[in-house]
């Protein structure tokens, strides 16, 4: 079995698309996904199936829509070879349910187990390694996370922390590429992402140290002063210490590798 969560919701069994169609049990699935391997309350179903809505006959709907996702992950496996009947991995216990799947068959433990060794190679000042790991961990996002679900406040908490890791995972890798000297390779990458986050100080920061290693010294000084009228009018606050730091280096030609101002930036 196959679930992706990173981009439109999948789920496959022996290559058969059994994703679920009706939004209840799209949710449930779901939520269940995003707790592979640990049991998820009844409460916490119902509060994302119904939020503060549920019928009376709740309990014995959220029966009927687990049944429905076994036989329905049964029926897929009858049409290949499985090692194990993936309508077991949906598991039943006191006062909840559990989907155990291993990482390799879930698209968001594959990325967040990605993530972490990048980090821990990027620490270990494997750069060229961190770089090429926190790429593949990217790789496997198809678009925002259930982007084609109507998510409960459950699933939106978790969407919006997978997001968050993502961005901090797109950081990392700029910041390791940016180490590895590919300034010019990530030019137009960084004023994209400047132009649809701009109150993004860490991508601010990387694009003005990339054009100012290509040699664009005065628009990596426009940047700064974008950063700053966007931050005050959209924030009411000033750039972070990290940023005016950089931007003195810049003024000053000071910016170069390892100095400092550099390694102040999280990369």
């Amino acid at each position: 079995m196959q679930i992706s969560l990173l981009g439109p919701l999948s789920v496959t069994v022996n290559g058969k698309n059994v994703t679920p169609t009706a939004p209840k049990p799209r949710r449930i699935l779901a939520l269940l996904a995003t707790s592979a391997n640990q049991v998820v309350r009844n409460e916490q179903l119902i509060e994302e199936v119904w939020e503060d809505r549920p019928p009376n006959s709740v309990a014995t709907t959220l029966q009927t829509y687990i049944y429905q996702l076994r036989k329905s992950l049964r029926l897929a496996a009858r049409s290949g070879v499985c090692d194990q009947d993936p309508g077991d991995e949906l598991r039943t216990f006191v006062g909840g349910y559990m989907l155990t799947l291993p990482a390799e068959d879930l698209d968001s433990l594959r990325f967040e187990q990605r993530a972490q060794r990048g980090r821990a190679q990027l620490t270990a000042g494997e750069t060229d390694k961190a770089s090429r790991t926190l790429r593949e961990a990217l790789e496997l996002w198809r678009g925002p996370a259930m982007v084609d679900m109507n998510p409960g406040p459950v699933l939106v908490s978790e969407a919006l922390r997978l997001e968050e890791i993502r961005k901090s995972v797109l950081e990392l890798r700029i910041g390791a590429d940016l180490r590895l000297g590919y300034h010019h390779e990530l030019l137009a990458e960084l004023i994209k992402l400047v132009a649809s986050q701009p109150t993004h100080e860490g991508f601010q920061a990387k694009l003005m140290i990339a054009l100012y290693r290509a040699g664009r010294r005065s628009e990596a000084l426009q940047v700064y002063q974008q950063a700053r009228e966007c931050l005050v009018r959209e924030l009411g606050v000033d750039p972070s210490g990290v940023l005016q730091r950089l931007h003195h280096a810049i003024l000053t030609g000071d910016l170069e590798q390892g100095t400092a101002p550099l390694d102040a930036i999280r990369f």
